[in-house]
C-alpha cells in the first residue's frame, strides 16, 4: 500500500494525539478497561505498512498508538525464541534467495499438513540473523523487503521497555506460542523457554504488561500451572460460508492438541456455554476470529457469491453484515475477556456495510463491547477508539483537547 507524505503525517498526528490523551488503568485482568478497548498491534501493529514481526513494524505500531505488540514465537535450532508468524520462513523472509541456505529446503508435517520450505528449527540464531524480513501479503508494498532483521523475544521485550519509557505510557507484549504441539514433537517446546525469557526480563508476574495466547489448549493448561500472567484462548475457523455460517474444515477445525489426543469437537465448541466455562478454568479470555462475533453473508447468484460492487472481484466488499451474536455478553458473564482478530484496512476486506471506512468496523466492534482487538493498522484502530470514547465518555473530550489525561491517568 502506498502512503503519501500527507497521509502518513495525518495518521501519525492523529494517533499520537490519541495515545497522548488515552490513559489505561490496570486491574490485573483488563489493562485498558478504564479508558476503552486495548489496541493490540497484530504482528506489530505497523505490519500493514512494513514487513511484519520486525522491530521496525513494532516501532511503527507503537508510534501509531498500539497498547500491546504481538510477537508470534517459534524456536531456532539452538533454542532461541524468535518473532515469526510460522516455523516455515519461506514467505516472511528472503531465505529462498540466499544460496548458502538452499540445501535447507525440505518438507515437514506441520499440524498434520505437509509443508515445503525453510524451517526455523533448522537454523541457529546466528544464521537467522543473516536473514531479512519480507512482506508476505501480495496487496501490500514491498519497498522495505530485505531491510529488517528478525528479532528475538528478548530483543522485543528490551525494545518495548525502552519505548514505554520514551513514550511515558504503558506498552506491553502479547506473545503467541505458534504450533506448540509441533515444537514439542521436535524437542523444542516453547512454554518454559517463554517463561524463562519473561522471568529474566522481570515480566513473569501478575500485573506485568503481558498476555500469552495460543490456538491450542494443552499448552495453556500447562502455562496456567507455571505463571500468573493472563492467558488467552484463540479460536480459529477455516472460512465463512456464503450464508454467513462458520466453516470448520481441517486443519482449521479444532486445536491440534485435540487431534493428537483424539479429543472430539471443534473450535466452535469452545464458544458454547460449556466451552466457555471450560476455558475459564485455565484462561482469562478468548481471542475469537471476528466473524464469531458478527459475521457476513454474500448475495447468491447462480449458486455462487456475486460481485455486487462490480469491481470484477468477489470478496468481503461484496458481503453484508448479519446480526451480531451474543458471544461477547456470554463470555463476559463467565468473567472472560474478549479480544477478536484480525482487523485490516484494505478495501477488499471491509464488508459493504462499512462503506469503505475501516473506522466503521472498529466502532461497531467497540460498541459490541469487546475488551480489545488485534489490528495490522494501529492508526485506524486508535482513531476509531477516540471516536468511540468521545461518544461514550462525557469527560473524554475535555481530556483529549486540554491534555489533562496523561499516561499515568486523569489529573
Amino acid at each position: 500500500m502506498k502512503i503519501t507524505h500527507r497521509l502518513r503525517a495525518g495518521m501519525l498526528a492523529c494517533a499520537l494525539a490519541a495515545s497522548a490523551g488515552l490513559a489505561f488503568g490496570h486491574d490485573d485482568r483488563n489493562d485498558g478497561a478504564q479508558r476503552g478497548p486495548l489496541v493490540i498491534g497484530h504482528r506489530g501493529g505497523g505490519s500493514g505498512y512494513l514487513p511484519e514481526h520486525t522491530l521496525e513494524a513494532y516501532a511503527l505500531g507503537i508510534e501509531l498508538g498500539a497498547d500491546y505488540v504481538e510477537p508470534d514465537l517459534v524456536a531456532t535450532k539452538d533454542g532461541h525464541l524468535i518473532a515469526r508468524h510460522e516455523p516455515n520462513l519461506i514467505n516472511t523472509t528472503n531465505v529462498k534467495d540466499l544460496p548458502q541456505f538452499a540445501a535447507r529446503k525440505r518438507t515437514v508435517m506441520l499440524d498434520g499438513v505437509p509443508e515445503t520450505g525453510f524451517f526455523a528449527s533448522d537454523f541457529t540464531l546466528a544464521e537467522i540473523k543473516q536473514l531479512r524480513a519480507v512482506q508476505p501479503l501480495p496487496e501490500r508494498g514491498t519497498a522495505f523487503d530485505g531491510q529488517f532483521q528478525i528479532p528475538t523475544l528478548a530483543e522485543v521485550i528490551e525494545f518495548v521497555k525502552r519505548k514505554s519509557a520514551e513514550k511515558d505510557r504503558r506498552i506491553g507484549i502479547y506473545p503467541e506460542t505458534k504450533h506448540p504441539t509441533y515444537h514439542q514433537s521436535i524437542g523444542l517446546p516453547l512454554e518454559d523457554r517463554l517463561l524463562r525469557v519473561l522471568t529474566r526480563a522481570g515480566w513473569n508476574h501478575r500485573g506485568a504488561p503481558v498476555f500469552i495466547q495460543s490456538f491450542e489448549t494443552a499448552n495453556l493448561r500447562y502455562l496456567r500451572t507455571r505463571t500468573e500472567l493472563p492467558l488467552i484462548q484463540l479460536v480459529d475457523a477455516d472460512d465463512i460460508n456464503p450464508d454467513g455460517s462458520i466453516s470448520l474444515v481441517k486443519p482449521f477445525d479444532k486445536p491440534y492438541d485435540w487431534v493428537v489426543s483424539g479429543r472430539s469437537g471443534l473450535f466452535s465448541d469452545l464458544l458454547t456455554p460449556a466451552g466457555l466455562a471450560e476455558v475459564k478454568s485455565y484462561a482469562d479470555g478468548i481471542g475469537p476470529w471476528k466473524p464469531y462475533i458478527r459475521s457476513s453473508a454474500c448475495t447468491i447468484v447462480a449458486g455462487a457469491c456475486s460481485d455486487i460492487n462490480g469491481d470484477g472481484k468477489v470478496n468481503d466488499a461484496d458481503r453484508h453484515l448479519l446480526p451480531p451474536t451474543d458471544l461477547v455478553q456470554r463470555a463476559h458473564a463467565q468473567g472472560l475477556l474478549v479480544h477478536p482478530y484480525t482487523f485490516r484496512s484494505e478495501q477488499r476486506r471491509l464488508t459493504a456495510d462499512y462503506a469503505g471506512s475501516p473506522a466503521a468496523e472498529y466502532l461497531m466492534f467497540y460498541e459490541l463491547g469487546v475488551d480489545g482487538l488485534f489490528s495490522d493498522f494501529a492508526d485506524d484502530a486508535v482513531a476509531a477508539r477516540v471516536q468511540f470514547l468521545l461518544k461514550t465518555d462525557p469527560d473524554y473530550g475535555r481530556c483529549l483537547v486540554k491534555g489533562q489525561c496523561g499516561p499515568r491517568g486523569r489529573r
